[in-house]
């Protein structure tokens, strides 16, 4: 079951709430979309209606979206998974991999990426993100030797972005390390292609910038990181179950259980939403007004000098607002989130410059 955009509509007809609020929430939770909203409750009257029938017929959703997620960020069908959360996809990871593999962190990441790690008892060295952060990426890994590096593509406290030369540098200089990232701050922002990031896995949920609603998210693999995962289980013997027919050691481990088709399904229908508006139009939208905003709220003192020197920016920012000002954001209904000591706004493709001009005329 397709949706199809209806391009004449406007963004604030597929959103209602952008009527009513000034939307810099998408690092919190991106937004549903009324037509998505309306596949759902399809979906939910064809289960009552059919019933088991519908279930038989309805696995095709999973493999739809499988070929969506392969074909549009150009991933082996082969090696991409389906998960209902970032979480649950890296814990999933993390179990495979042997108790001596070295983590390098970042401080102050993600919870959901860090703790998993530390709790585990594998080895680990964080290091600050800082100005040097590049350099202190580098020398962490000739001095303390991870195997593994774990990391998110943005940083979801002060939004900044792993610069895409680089982790193809890391790639190069040190093919044996391992790199895991959080792809939730990043994917459905632009283009992106897995097989040429350098990456080794990327996973992450569809709630946000894939605007997919709660519930579901992916794992991409590079081929190196299938064989270095679960190894123990490359030689046990499979079940025989008809119903598990054609499926793998890893398809097994990372998918195990039932599938919701309601949850991956709308994952499905948020990318074709996004494919529909186009992911170019979407990148180019999203650098034009962060941009625009960057260069002002920098002006205003509010963004550090060397954040603005970075080549890759996302669209996520944290701004040191006082209470004062974060009460008007409130009263204004401008949608925000405080993170870490600072105020966080970010804007999606629904975002206007008329949203950034209210924010600016909050913040004076």
């Amino acid at each position: 079951m397709f949706i199809y955009l209806h391009l004449d509509m406007t963004f604030t007809e597929n959103f209602p709430i952008l009527k009513n609020y000034t939307y810099l929430n998408t690092a919190y939770s991106g937004l549903l979309s009324t037509e998505i909203a309306n596949w759902r409750r399809q979906h939910d009257e064809n289960f009552i209606n059919e019933g088991s029938i519908f279930r038989a017929n309805n696995m095709e959703i999973m493999e739809e979206l499988r070929t969506n997620l392969s074909s549009r960020f150009s991933v082996k069908r082969e090696n991409t998974f389906l998960t209902s959360n970032f979480s649950n996809g890296f814990n999933s990871i993390l179990n495979g991999l042997e108790k001596s593999h070295r983590f390098l962190l970042l401080q102050e990441d993600y919870p959901s990426l860090s703790y998993p790690v530390t709790s585990r008892g594998f080895e680990y060295l964080e290091i600050p993100i800082d100005v040097n952060l590049e350099e202190n990426i580098l020398t962490a890994i000739e001095q303390f030797k991870p195997t593994v590096f774990a990391f998110s593509m943005v940083q979801y406290i002060s939004g900044l972005k792993m610069q895409s030369d680089f982790i193809k540098k890391l790639k190069s200089n040190f093919p044996d390390l391992i790199l895991i990232a959080d792809g939730t701050q990043f994917l459905g922002t632009g283009n992106f292609n897995f097989e040429q990031s350098g990456l080794d896995v990327l996973a992450g949920s569809g709630y946000k910038w894939l605007v997919s609603g709660y519930g579901n998210g992916y794992i991409f693999l590079s081929d190196a990181a299938k064989n270095k995962i679960y190894q123990s289980k490359k030689e046990l013997t499979l079940p025989n179950a008809p119903f598990w027919s054609g499926r793998d050691y890893l398809s097994l481990t990372l998918e195990p259980g039932h599938l919701d088709s309601l949850s991956l399904g709308t994952l499905n229908q948020g990318l074709n939403y996004l494919k529909a508006v186009g992911f170019e139009t979407i990148e180019q939208n999203i650098l034009k007004l962060t941009t625009k905003a960057r260069v002002v709220l920098h002006n205003k003192g509010l963004l550090p000098d060397w954040m603005m020197e970075r080549k890759e920016q996302s669209s996520i920012m944290s701004l040191p607002l006082e209470q004062k000002l974060v009460n008007r954001l409130n009263e204004e209904k401008i949608l925000v989130s405080p993170r870490g000591t600072g105020t966080r706004i970010s804007f999606h493709f629904y975002n206007t410059e008329d949203d950034l001009n209210h924010l600016l005329e909050v913040l004076g």
